[in-house]
């Protein structure tokens, strides 16, 4: 069979991707390795067809669903954006055949010295297209109680990492009131398409196409209906990059001009409360992926993330949160160890 070997026999799931893509595409070639990982258990490989190349997803059933990728991957494609194209899928088993977008992340782009304003433009027009295309598809929501819930991240990961013990029961329910009084009015807004990971290491520079489908489209798959500011949030206050403040405040700007019946002011205090809120979760997925799933290299980006948060808590709306902060856990000596 092409692309199987002895060493094949290691990789249980390796073996039956190989084997599907046998049925479903003769001839193709299946690498040993895949593309880079990401914080999910899907992995991807790029797979040599008689058609061209392809990107195979292992998703294992037991972790991990492909449907939710299919449907946001059609809504997206039907909204006139570049997300990749489903040739094949066998979601019992966990396997999707995909169009291959290449390898030019904007954060490739951006590290090879590419101007990044006009990146980051189509990365706005791209979310401003999109929210005004696709409107209020059937998604779960992602209101008030579930940003709340995920502040549970911290608590339960961050605190015991910086502090070595549990986080006592009184502090751990003040941080959940600081943050119900800092979420009070987030659903102002009308609720859009949320992708929740729209940043530069998922958009794809597509520069064979034109207008906001040269914005490719990745990791969509959580897609959720919430607050128009959170996918810009997460592109502007990038835990993986910094992104020059003047830069991101024209971004807001111009995604403000592209959705002018938005209000102004409510906009720029979501954007504040869901960088905090995003940056918060994000200091717990970090070091769970740290400290459970022997992932070391995500504690690097760390001491962004805390940046970002401690500038986010200046907001007078967010002085419940950064009350807890200066009492249960100063930001400034919040650090993490790979190993307990």
């Amino acid at each position: 069979m092409p692309g199987m070997d002895a060493e094949t026999a290691i990789d249980p799931r390796r073996e039956r991707l190989a084997q599907w893509l046998e049925e479903v595409a003769p001839g193709s070639e299946l690498p040993q390795s895949p593309l880079a990982a990401d914080a999910s258990f899907r992995r991807y490989f790029r797979v040599a067809t008689p058609e061209g190349p392809r990107v195979a997803m292992d998703a294992p059933p037991e972790h991990e669903e492909v449907l939710p990728f299919w449907r946001v991957a059609d809504l997206l494609r039907d909204a006139g954006l570049s997300a990749p194209a489903v040739v094949s899928g066998d979601p019992a088993r966990g396997f999707l055949l995909l169009e291959d977008l290449g390898d030019e992340t904007v954060s490739r782009a951006l590290d090879s010295g590419a101007d990044p304003e006009p990146l980051y433009a189509r990365a706005v027009d791209t979310l401003v297209h999109l929210q005004r295309t696709a409107g209020q598809p059937d998604l779960p929501e992602y209101g008030r109680d579930r940003l709340l819930a995920e502040c549970a991240l911290l608590v339960d990961w961050f605190h015991p990492a910086v502090t070595g013990e549990p986080c006592p029961p009184v502090a751990r329910s003040a941080w959940f009131e600081a943050w119900e009084a800092a979420l009070d009015g987030i659903g102002d807004l009308p609720a859009t398409i949320v992708l929740r990971d729209y940043h530069a290491d998922n958009l794809m520079v597509l520069p064979e196409r034109s207008g906001v489908a040269a914005c490719g489209l990745l990791d969509f798959q959580d897609a959720v209906l919430g607050s128009p500011a959170y996918d810009l949030v997460s592109l502007l206050r990038d835990a993986r990059r910094d992104v020059d403040p003047e830069l991101a405040a024209r971004m807001e700007a111009r995604f403000l001009a592209g959705r002018p019946e938005l209000d102004g002011e409510a906009f720029t205090r979501a954007c504040r409360t869901l960088s905090a809120q995003r940056n918060t979760k994000i200091l717990g997925i970090f070091t769970r992926l740290a400290r459970r799933d022997g992932k070391p290299g995500y504690l690097d980006f760390l001491p962004r993330v805390r940046r970002l948060l401690a500038e986010e808590l200046a907001a007078p709306e967010l002085t419940p949160v950064a009350t807890w902060f200066r009492d249960h856990l100063p930001l400034e000596r919040a650090t993490v160890e790979a190993s307990a």
